[in-house]
């Protein structure tokens, strides 16, 4: 039996792929999707009879991401597995399956009073592309990453067998380490089905405070608003020029608290202010003024490359600095250490091998990392995307484990995983 027919036998929502199904410049033969884990069980048993490679899609917004996509014989995509499966307000806890859109969780979890601590950097991001690509926003700075929200996850392998780790009660850590394994695999490992989130209240008040500073002064700014007791939920800056640089910092709270503790920065900030920024002035909530933040500073789907770069505390500046130098424009999260850069439309492979070869080293010797996230296909085909990486023999053998047959997504991840 041919995979078509197969997968028809196993009574599959199946067909032909069309252009808009096409991943990364690439058009897949099928396209599948699922409604439930048990489907997409059955699909990756097939998948497995057949030796099949699968690319999984969510809403599509990260198949640029990483190193370019294989050929595949199919595109396993989970739009029709969006439910939001529980929320139970007083243990702050949420289950979705993977294609449910983190705006649509977000508004349900709103309704009581709650949410999911993670900022969308991409709108139409998916639960499971969340997790998949490990994308964290500015209030990683208080509340953590995707990683350390991630309670629970319902995976399936490449060979169809079905697994859960976690639970559904936050101090239950029984298999959290498969859910760290997830995070951040881009599809490579297994495919996620269902996971369970840690909540958070939802703030009654929030206020952003904002202000352009000399470049100089940015390292002075940054540790103080590092070791500033008011506590802030994120530390952003945004730098497109050697001179200057726009900071960003958000305080959450009670009414009378953010007031109090804006107050504070705001008599901070003034002490290093060179004027209106680029963006906005401070004001309440994450309006317009203030989404700059809330966004990289480049455009996500393969039409420009964006870089992250990552280094302990003290040594943003400098890598922001470095960065800046080559062209490239920084914004992120300077109280984590996780920086974006958008390169010039114009960059060639060449170039931006250039500017690899000489961020690689520095990132490196700060503590961090220099990684291609997103570009056009052929300039992710000349360049090393991902650069050198800790544990890539430990990696492989995880591969080796979880996708014997190389099915899932391969080569897309570090090291041709």
């Amino acid at each position: 039996m041919g995979l078509l027919n197969a997968l028809r036998g196993a009574d599959l929502d199946v067909r032909a792929a069309v252009s808009a199904d096409t991943v990364d410049g690439r058009l897949p033969r099928l396209l599948v999707r699922p409604r439930s884990t048990q489907q997409v069980s059955a699909l990756m048993s097939i998948a497995t009879e057949h030796d099949a490679v699968t690319i999984v899609r969510g809403h599509g917004t990260k198949l640029t991401w990483g190193a370019p996509a294989p050929e595949a014989s199919i595109l396993l995509d989970l739009s029709l597995m969006n439910r939001i499966l529980d929320h139970q307000p007083g243990d702050l806890i949420a289950s979705a399956e993977a294609g449910a859109a983190i705006a649509d969780l977000q508004a349900a979890l709103s309704s009581r009073g709650q949410r999911l601590a993670v900022d969308t950097m991409v709108p139409g991001t998916t639960v499971g592309g969340l997790v998949g690509s490990n994308v964290s926003g500015p209030r990683r700075v208080h509340t953590g990453t995707v990683r350390d929200l991630l309670i629970g996850v319902t995976i399936v392998l490449a060979d169809g067998t079905i697994a859960h780790s976690g639970g559904k009660v936050v101090k239950n850590v029984a298999g959290y380490d498969l859910g760290k394994l997830m995070t951040g695999s881009h599809g490579t490992l297994a495919v996620i089905t269902e996971a369970t989130f840690r909540l958070h209240p939802e703030p009654t008040a929030t206020r952003w405070l904002s202000t352009r500073i000399a470049t100089a002064d940015l390292e002075t700014v940054l540790a103080a608003a590092c070791a500033s007791v008011v506590a802030p939920s994120a530390i952003e800056i945004d730098c497109n020029a050697p001179d200057s640089a726009t900071v960003a910092i958000l305080v959450e709270g009670t009414g009378a608290g953010v007031a109090a503790r804006a107050s504070a920065i705001s008599t901070m900030l003034a002490a290093f202010d060179l004027g209106p920024d680029d963006h906005d002035q401070a004001k309440s909530g994450l309006g317009d003024a203030q989404d700059w933040t809330l966004r990289f500073p480049f455009t996500t789907g393969g039409t420009q490359v964006g870089l992250k770069l990552t280094a302990a505390l003290g040594g943003v500046v400098e890598v922001c600095a470095a960065a800046v130098a080559h062209g490239l424009h920084v914004r992120g999260s300077a109280g984590a250490g996780v920086l974006y850069a958008a390169a010039p439309t114009s960059i060639t492979s060449a170039e931006l091998t250039t500017v690899l070869s000489e961020l690689r080293p520095l990132t490196a010797r700060l503590g961090g990392t220099a990684v291609v996230l997103d570009g056009p296909r052929d300039i992710r085909s000349e360049v090393d995307v991902w650069g050198p990486v800790n544990g890539l023999p430990v990696m492989r053998r995880l591969k080796d484990q979880f996708d014997p047959g190389r099915l899932l997504a391969p080569g897309r991840f570090v090291g041709g995983i």
